[in-house]
Order: structure tokens, then C-alpha cells, then sequence
């Protein structure tokens, strides 16, 4: 009896604390995570035909957890969890406000994993609001576009990169990406090459068991009324990249009939599950 009173006690501490990623899920599964939000004063340089001049709004900054019968991809890592310290959001000399809620390593510990877990890390670009919780992945394979890297290496780095975010990449296992990518081999889950916001931007394209064909966007489209309008900020790279870009994702998504989720888009990324909850 007394081993028994004495066994309870660590019986139900080890309940207590979540599961860590030891086995793998059995199919393909998307998670959506909330990595912040960007309130801006003037939307007006997401478009440079003028339709946003003066208006105000807020992006979404969301982070991706693909969870594969092989392995996990975390797709875009937000504004990165140093900002939650402030409540309020951390104001900016342009008139923007970085807004952190909750912590990336908190809602990736409500389904059982740490960042230690996660096998590859994946960016559709590297401004400063993707790349946020990067480094926290060093023991994950870096999967990087090459013409990305260049711009990152360059002197000087792009502005809207934070070269700090990245720093564990001169460490990390990377892989170089010059084309599209299948992760995993299957065709599932696809890094597919569309340049033109950055020199190096990527989308993702999953095929989930249940949802089929799933696009996540990046920063290809910022709004719905952009992927509708063909509207692009002033300061993508190259206009011509990113018209090829928009062309191709849209012949994916008729081909496919898949969805498309525009990531700095609230409404998209509403009406994706919410975690612990996902896409399958």
C-alpha cells in the first residue's frame, strides 16, 4: 500500500505533462498557428496601382506545422515570441505595430512537440515577419531557396530582412533549394518556386487526405482582393516575376480545384481549424 500511495504522486505527474513527438502521425495533417499581427496606419504599399492609399488594416503572421507520417515542416516561423512580453504590440517608426498573443513554443506544446522535434524548417521568404522563431529550429534541416540565401549573404541584406532572425542558419544542416522541392518524396507536400515578392519566394502546396490540394501563399498574395485584382505591393522585387507567379498558382488551384490561404489575410486564416485542431 505504501509503494502505492508513493507511486500515485509521479503516476500522475508524468500524466500531466504532454506527450513529445516520439511517434509519428499516421497521415498527412496541416496545423495554423497564430505568430502575431502587423496593424498598420497605411496599407498603402501592398498595392502599387493605389487601391490601399490611406487605408488602414492589420496582416495576419501565422506559422505552419505540416505533420507527416516521415517527419514535421514548420512553414514560416511569424514575428517571433520575444514580442509577447509586450502586450500591446511593439510600435514601429513607420507607423506599424508588431502584436505577439501567444508564444509559438506554447501552442506547439499544447499538441505535444517542442521546437526540438521538428525535422524541417521551411520559408516562403525571409522578411522579418516570417522568420521571427527561426533560430529556435537550429537542430532542424533548413530547407532554402538559393536565390534567397544570395540576398540574405548580400552587402547589404534586403531592408525588410532581419539578418539576426536567420543567424542560425551558418550552423544548422541546409538544404539549397534552385527549383521546387517534394519534402518528403510522395508528392504531398511540395515547395513550389514562385519568385517575385523576393528574389527567392516560395509557396507550399499540400495534398491532404480529406481537403485535397491546399496552397499556402506566402507573401505572393497579402490580401483576397489582391489574389482577385492581380494587385502587388511597390516593393516586390520584380513585378514580372511575381505576374508569372500569380499565373501559375492560379492554374494549380483550377487544375487541383484546390484552396488557396492567403497567410497575411485574417479571413483565411479564420476559417482554417484552429490548433490543436487541423486540416487533414
Amino acid at each position: 500500500m505504501f509503494a502505492l500511495r508513493l507511486a500515485l504522486p509521479i503516476l500522475f505527474a508524468l500524466l500531466a505533462v504532454p506527450a513529445h513527438a516520439d511517434s509519428k502521425v499516421g497521415s498527412l495533417r496541416l496545423y495554423a498557428f497564430d505568430c502575431g499581427r502587423i496593424v498598420l496606419d497605411d496599407l498603402g504599399a501592398f498595392a502599387d496601382t493605389g487601391e490601399y492609399d490611406g487605408q488602414a488594416g492589420e496582416l495576419s503572421a501565422p506559422c505552419f506545422l505540416v505533420r507527416h507520417p516521415k517527419g514535421d515542416l514548420l512553414w514560416d516561423a511569424g514575428l517571433g515570441d520575444r514580442f509577447a512580453a509586450t502586450p500591446g504590440g511593439t510600435s514601429f517608426p513607420n507607423g506599424s505595430r508588431a502584436v505577439v498573443a501567444r508564444t509559438l513554443q506554447s501552442q506547439l506544446e499544447a499538441i505535444g512537440l517542442r521546437a526540438s522535434d521538428v525535422e524541417y524548417i521551411a520559408f516562403s521568404h525571409f522578411h522579418w515577419d516570417h522568420t521571427g522563431n527561426a533560430n529556435d529550429f537550429a537542430g532542424a534541416t533548413w530547407l532554402l531557396s538559393r536565390r534567397e540565401v544570395q540576398s540574405l549573404d548580400s552587402q547589404p541584406a534586403p531592408g525588410r530582412m532581419a539578418v539576426d532572425n536567420l543567424s542560425a542558419y551558418k550552423q544548422a544542416k541546409v538544404e539549397l533549394i534552385d527549383l521546387d522541392r517534394d519534402v518528403f518524396g510522395d508528392g504531398s507536400v511540395r515547395i513550389l518556386r514562385a519568385n517575385g515578392h523576393t528574389a527567392g519566394h516560395q509557396v507550399l502546396m499540400l495534398r491532404l487526405p480529406k481537403a485535397g490540394t491546399v496552397i499556402l501563399s506566402g507573401d505572393l498574395f497579402h490580401t483576397r482582393e489582391n489574389f482577385e485584382q492581380g494587385r502587388m505591393p511597390a516593393f516586390n522585387y520584380s513585378r514580372g516575376e511575381t505576374l508569372a507567379a500569380m499565373d501559375r498558382v492560379r492554374r494549380l488551384l483550377s487544375n487541383t480545384r484546390g484552396r488557396l490561404v492567403i497567410q497575411h489575410d485574417r479571413r483565411d486564416i479564420d476559417a482554417l481549424p484552429k490548433a490543436p485542431g487541423y486540416l487533414e
